[in-house]
């Protein structure tokens, strides 16, 4: 019996580390202001510099704490908070793709509205009233005269 789980855990092992190894488990994208380069920080001294992955990326089975996806023992990243099963949602879609998919749908939104104001719109039933004298400008006073007033601030209503 203990054979047995001593091959199932090395199995599980050597799994994980296959699938941590693949290309495909690789769903995080870094950031602008990551850097290229690989620096040591000075403030961990003789920490293990661990891989920046998420735990979203592991397989779900095989752990001894299934649902943080740990074994007991195992060194807690630098950035847990981050990297956490209760950090930020790995993108299932590409942030390139997903801003496509949303400019597509935004253009969409946007044409459909000028469709609606510009296409579907009936024509006028009425022809509109026109005014002799250029619209009646002297009959009212002139264009002086139909400005609005500027408002003083004596003037309290």
């Amino acid at each position: 019996m203990g054979s047995l789980r001593l091959t199932s855990s090395v199995l599980s092992t050597a799994a994980r580390q296959l699938y941590l190894n693949s290309p495909k488990s690789l769903r995080w994208y870094k950031a602008a202001s990551t850097s290229a380069v690989n620096e040591k920080d000075p403030q961990l001294g003789d920490y293990p510099e661990l891989p920046w992955q998420s735990s979203q990326t592991l397989p779900p089975r095989g752990w001894w704490d299934q649902q943080m996806r740990r074994n007991f023992g195992d060194p807690v990243p630098e950035c847990e908070e981050v990297l956490s099963m209760w950090g930020p949602d790995i993108p299932v879609v590409p942030p390139r793709t997903a801003l496509f998919q949303f400019a597509l749908a935004a253009s969409a939104f946007v044409g459909f509205g000028f469709l609606c104001k510009y296409v579907l719109v009936p024509e006028r039933p009425t022809v509109p009233r026109e005014y002799p004298f250029s619209g009646l400008v002297q009959e009212l006073g002139g264009l002086e005269e139909n400005k609005a007033r500027e408002e003083t601030e004596g003037e309290e209503e």
